[in-house]
């Protein structure tokens, strides 16, 4: 995949725009992004916010090894599948973005 088809996938599956990275919120605290996907120009990782405010890289990958998954559409390769709990973030916030 590349930038472009991930940034499209990712606005069309509930990320939003905050600062200058992808990001994903909690339900309850929907202005305070805690997961962001930063994409430069060869490589796109996926960072958790700690408690303390900073962000932690958790899983990357360059754009040839990113592939999109044939029954769900979701990218692999970049960690978006095995991060416990992401799934579910992801669902919330798809779910606020068509009902909100």
């Amino acid at each position: 995949m590349t930038k472009d088809e991930l940034t499209s996938w990712a606005l069309a599956n509930g990320w939003k725009v905050r600062g200058a990275h992808l990001s994903l919120s909690r339900p309850s605290q929907p202005d305070d992004a805690i997961v962001r996907m930063v994409l430069k120009t060869t490589v796109a990782n996926v960072e958790i916010r700690k408690p303390s405010g900073k962000w932690d890289k958790v899983a990357g990958a360059s754009y040839p090894d990113i592939t999109e998954d044939p029954e769900t559409g979701v990218p692999r390769g970049i960690g978006l599948v095995t991060i416990q709990g992401l799934a579910k973030l992801m669902q919330d916030n798809r779910d606020k973005m068509v009902f909100g």
